[in-house]
Order: structure tokens, then C-alpha cells, then sequence
């Protein structure tokens, strides 16, 4: 499992460091289409080797037959999802339908935390370790927590290079830690940034991950089946 989130943080952030070379090259749209192209079947192999695998290893506690566990887990998750996809890019640009852009944001989820990703991700850990808690799941959290912190450093990086003193004022006026900036009066929430579409597109997503966790069982059978999963295994 390490092995493989290792492979995909090359992968991921390394494609993500080559972007000004690529773009220079070959173009926006063409840069993307390759990025996402290499990017989201990686991310296909490591979720189907995780869920296939997730309750391998040492069973470090087993708390699902308690009643407060569900409600806890799907809230946590729910939020986690409001932190990990609204605020970084627009859903058109993944398919480079729209001219793929680098931008400073400094509004919505940003005024929480600068880096949403990273605790969206800190956070999906904590409520799927908590259900499932095997050492298996203990150690993907721990790579995948890993990757994240370095796409912190390695993001404030990037951003300070392309947009220099733009960056630094952005920086100087947000946190990491989620609501740091609000506390210490460096920021202040604004509701009407969150009510975006893309907020209602992850309630109904939320809403469809629900529905198709009953079958994740099937899913994991299947993928362990097929020739990757068994030469992976």
C-alpha cells in the first residue's frame, strides 16, 4: 500500500511541479488531458487496492457496534468532502472542456484554511480509521497524511514562484490549521461564499457515496479479482 501511494505522489505532485515545463510545451489543455489522464487511473488502482485490503492486518479496535459510530462517521466524512473538492478547481477544467487555470483563491473555504485538501484529507482519515480500524488502514492514512503535508510545502512552493508578493499577501492573510486566521482576526467568514453550486453537487454526492457504500463489498471482490489486483496482491 505504500508502495503504491508512493507511486501516485510522484505521479501526482511531481506532475503538478512539471506544469509551467509542460504548459511552455505542449499547452494548457494538452498538459491537463495528459495529467488527468496518468492522475485518475492511478487514483482508480490505489482506492481498489485500499478497499480490497482495508480490513487486512491487525484489528486494532472494532467500535461499529456502537450507536453513536454511523452518525459520526458520515458527518465527519460529509465535511470532509466540503473541505476536499470545492475551493481548488472547476469541475470543467479536469477534461480541459475550459481553459485550465492557475488562480489564487482567498475566498469560501480558503478563509478557513488555505490548503482544504490537506485537512479534507486529515479528516476522511480520521472517521474511515475510526470505523474500520485495522493496522492496514492505520498505515494508508499515514501515507496518504504524508502526501498531503508535502503538497502543503510543495503548493505554497509552486504558488510563491508563479505569483511571488500576490502569493506572499495571501499567505500573510490565511492559516493552514483551519480557522487559525478567523481566530487570530486575519479573516473573516462570509456566508454567501459557500453557497455555491459546487457546496450543493457535494451534498448530492455525499448523498450517492451513502447510497453506494452497499456495495463496496462486490466492488472490492471484483477488483481483487482482476488481473491488477492480483498481481498488486
Amino acid at each position: 500500500m505504500l508502495a503504491l501511494l508512493l507511486a501516485f505522489a510522484v505521479l501526482h505532485s511531481g506532475g503538478a511541479s512539471l506544469r509551467q515545463w509542460g504548459v511552455a510545451r505542449i499547452g494548457e489543455r494538452a498538459w491537463r488531458l495528459i495529467f488527468a489522464a496518468l492522475s485518475i487511473p492511478a487514483a482508480v488502482v490505489v482506492v481498489g487496492y485500499f478497499l480490497a485490503h482495508r480490513y487486512d492486518g491487525v484489528r486494532l479496535w472494532d467500535l461499529q457496534a456502537q450507536p453513536w459510530i454511523v452518525p459520526v462517521v458520515w458527518v465527519g466524512t460529509a465535511i470532509s468532502f466540503l473541505f476536499l473538492y470545492p475551493a481548488t478547481y472547476n469541475l470543467l477544467e479536469i477534461p480541459a472542456l475550459l481553459k485550465p487555470q492557475v488562480r489564487l483563491y482567498a475566498t469560501g473555504i480558503i478563509r478557513v484554511s488555505r490548503h482544504p485538501q490537506a485537512v479534507g484529507q486529515v479528516l476522511w482519515c480520521a472517521t474511515h480509521l475510526l470505523w474500520i480500524g485495522t493496522s492496514f488502514t492505520l498505515v494508508t492514512c499515514a501515507g496518504l497524511i504524508a502526501h498531503h503535508l508535502f503538497a502543503v510545502w510543495n503548493g505554497d512552493r509552486r504558488l510563491l514562484n508563479r505569483f511571488g508578493p500576490a502569493f506572499e499577501e495571501l499567505r500573510a492573510s490565511t492559516s493552514i490549521l483551519p480557522f487559525r486566521a478567523v481566530l487570530d482576526g486575519r479573516q473573516r467568514l462570509v456566508a454567501s461564499e459557500f453557497l455555491r453550486p459546487a457546496q450543493l453537487g457535494i451534498v448530492i454526492a455525499v448523498g450517492l457515496f451513502w447510497w453506494a457504500h452497499r456495495f463496496i463489498g462486490v466492488g472490492a471482490t471484483a477488483f481483487s479479482r482482476t488481473g491488477l489486483g492480483h498481481w498488486l496482491a
